[in-house]
């Protein structure tokens, strides 16, 4: 049975088990909170569970790397492998609470995830939730990660959420009362395609609103969203939830309603189903005053139905025999490590990596991230039952073959770690820590408690929010006085954002980006330092060389912002990373598409490919490693194009030292189209240069990497 057979089936359950309803009783469920309706054997169900990396917030879990660590890794089979895993995991603890009867907040099968907003400006303290800063990389993960979660079979191993519809991306402390201005060129070629891929390809259960307005309708009651977009143009057939108290918002800071009543009324008008936060209470009212009709209220109701009822929770399914032993089990541990692995950026190396440690004596682990679990694991986690930090890791790895000494360094922002203490009271131990060492690993960077969600972190004069891409102070006192031992010296970092890191190009040896890389990411980490396999993450963001550059936080044009439209050089580039090793493209050559889509081979996610970019590639190092294989394309003539090609397809592949590889990449035909100022996507010229490589093209990508990817000239068959 096909999907629309199996949802049409699941409708009709849904519609018959919603007509026995009352009114009262139709609306009560959709709360977040829904209560249970005894008299129909309807148990109560709590909407709101998490997963961004892993089941957030419902006790002990595999902990992934966070969401901007898994760009990193630009795998789509691997976020698809996590998808299944945290749905399994999902499965194991739903099923074990409901026979105990407990139905709490997250412990439910309706996941808010993932979230495939842009990472438009590098202050967004919950950029490190998406999948980076482009449209056709978060689609592509986007897409892995909900096909993992809810699978393929009549019953939905869990349901998936994209988050948050649509035009989000901070600021944190004005999002309650924002309104995002963006032409319809912006909206249509940058902040729409992964919410529509989702829709389309993935078919994603839920979709969440955003807090803020765009164009001047709030987000959870556009009609222009939410109807006209999601429902009608992309046939948008799960249901809609809003963000947390986001519809209160109307008329305690938008200001478009003056009642919560009102507010109920235009959220349910515009096609909100499902309520997080309490406004819902005042729908029977707002029914009653002729605002909205029953009928739509009920609609809302079986859409919801339909949900669970397509996760087998009045039926059953196979799913429930999932154990709790699936929980945290190996298979799951070596995914997150694994992950972590695939995560890690190099971003710079003077050939201090990997560390032999037949060659050193004794190695000097300093910073406040060194041995941090908080570092680990980023925002919207669960909780794991083993933490293996940096200092744990090389300590594991390297065991009592090498003397270790640690400092914290200094606090990860205060002036210092002891109450009592001076100002710097960790800097002099740095200094004898990094003069007493043959090498040194700095762990720096920030955490959960000063980047993230409004009302989530410490860091409550930015709302979570960043106020520059600098380290915190105490952190860069801590680097200059490491610098001033002149030891060799790698860098760390553990954050989710684009952080400055000049000083560190400038005085370290070595600097690898590990972003929050989970619950194992220090035994990962500890596996690259010392080689024991090749870094291979590329950078999902644009680290800028400063924020004069950008434009204001709250301008939502993407002029200047991101590497399609930077004007400047980048510190590092969006698709940079290095590896131990040296892969050659020696030749691209390009197929037709129509002769492999008979067998599938040209589908790889993407709905139509238009040609097959093929690339032999030779692994000419000394070191197996994997690489990711990137393609770029831009219109050679449109006056629509962005100003710098944009990414239309990727792989990550493996090749052993000294080994030649063929690779064929399809390439899908949205790849070929622009969009112009009213919003409409097609193609222009027809002719285009496509460029096959590590890295981008760009003049910096080439200085950094040593090589510059190949170009073929192609022009589109009309």
């Amino acid at each position: 049975m096909d999907r629309k057979d199996v949802r049409k089936r699941a409708r009709k359950q849904a519609e018959e088990l919603v007509d026995q309803m009352t009114l009262m009783e139709k609306a009560s469920q959709l709360r977040y909170d829904a209560p249970a309706i005894p008299r129909l054997h309807i148990p109560a169900y709590n909407w709101w569970n998490e997963s961004l990396h892993g089941v957030a917030r419902g006790g002990t879990a595999t902990v992934f790397p966070q969401a901007i660590g898994l760009a990193a890794s630009f795998d789509r089979e691997m976020l698809e492998e996590i998808g299944e895993a945290i749905a399994l995991e999902g499965r194991a603890k739903y099923n074990a609470a409901v026979k105990l009867d407990d139905r709490d907040i997250y412990k439910g099968l309706t996941f808010w995830a993932p979230n495939v907003n842009i990472f438009r400006d590098p202050r967004w303290g919950r950029g490190h939730e998406t999948y980076g800063e482009d449209p056709y990389l978060s689609s592509r993960l986007g897409v892995s990660y909900i096909r993992g979660l809810q699978g393929d079979g009549e019953t939905m191993k869990a349901a998936a959420c994209a988050k948050h519809f649509a035009v989000h991306s901070g600021p944190e402390a004005l999002r309650h009362e924002f309104d995002a201005e963006v032409s319809e060129k912006d909206l249509r070629e940058t902040y729409l395609p992964a919410f529509q891929a989702c829709v389309q390809e993935g078919h994603v259960e839920a979709v969440m609103g955003a807090y803020n307005c765009v164009n001047g309708e709030p987000c959870c009651g556009s009609k222009t969203l939410l109807k006209k977009i999601l429902r009608e143009e992309w046939g948008f057939d799960g249901h809609v939830v809003s963000d947390c108290w986001a519809i209160k918002d109307f008329h305690e800071n938008h200001l478009v309603t003056g009642t919560p009543v009102q507010s109920a009324a235009l959220a349910m008008e515009a096609g909100c189903d499902l309520n997080c936060g309490v406004t819902y209470l005042h729908l029977v009212h707002a029914c009653q005053q002729g605002l909205v009709t029953e009928a739509q209220i009920t609609e809302a109701a079986v859409r919801l139905f339909t949900t669970r009822i397509l996760l087998g929770m009045f039926d059953g399914s196979e799913y429930d025999s999932v154990p709790y032993t699936v929980v945290e089990c190996k298979e799951h541990r070596d995914l997150s490590e694994r992950a972590a692995r695939e995560s890690a950026v190099l971003l710079k190396n003077n050939g201090i990596l990997p560390l032999d440690r037949e060659k050193i004596k004794t190695i000097g682990i300093i910073g406040p991230n060194a041995d941090s679990r908080k570092a680990l694991i980023g925002n919207y986690h669960g909780t794991s039952s083993e933490y293996i930090t940096v200092l744990e890791g090389v300590r594991r790895l390297v065991g009592n073959e090498v003397r270790i000494l640690y400092s914290d360094g200094c606090h990860l922002y205060e002036n210092k770690t002891e109450n009592l203490a001076r100002e710097q009271d960790r800097l002099s131990e740095a200094r004898i820590v990094a003069r007493e060492s043959d090498v040194v690993i700095l762990c720096m960077g920030l955490d959960e408690t000063l980047e993230g969600e409004e009302g989530d972190t410490g860091n409550s004069y930015a709302s979570g929010d960043k106020v520059d891409l600098r380290l915190p102070e105490s952190q860069r006192m801590l680097m200059k006085a490491v610098a001033k031992e002149k030891k060799p010296t790698v860098l760390c970092l553990m954050a989710g954002s684009d952080i400055d890191l000049s000083f560190a190009e400038e005085h370290f040896d070595a600097i690898v980006d590990l972003w929050y890389p989970g619950a194992y990411g220090g035994a990962a980490a500890a596996d690259i330092l010392f080689g024991k396999c090749s870094p291979s993450g590329k950078l999902p963001i644009t680290f800028y060389e400063s924020l004069e550059e950008l434009p204001a936080f709250e301008d939502y044009s993407m002029k200047g912002r991101t590497y399609r439209y930077l004007e400047q050089n980048a510190q590092y580039p969006f698709g940079y990373g290095l590896t131990y090793t040296k892969m050659k493209i020696r030749n691209v050559w390009l197929e037709t598409a129509d002769r492999e889509m008979e067998n599938g081979e040209a589908e790889s996610g993407d709905l139509k490919a238009e040609v097959l970019v093929c690339a032999e590639v030779e692994n000419c190092g000394n070191m197996d490693s994997q690489e990711v294989l990137q393609i770029y394309v831009r219109d050679t003539e449109s006056e629509y194009e962005t100003p710098h090609p944009h990414l239309a397809g990727f792989e990550r592949i493996f090749v052993e030292k000294g080994a030649k590889r063929d690779m064929r990449i399809p390439v899908n035909k949205s790849a070929f189209t622009v969009v112009d100022e009213s919003g409409r996507r097609f193609t222009d010229s027809g002719k285009y240069e496509i460029f096959v490589g590590f890295s981008q093209a760009d003049p910096r990508s080439v200085e950094l990497m040593g090589e510059s990817p190949v170009r073929v000239e192609y022009e589109v068959r009309r």
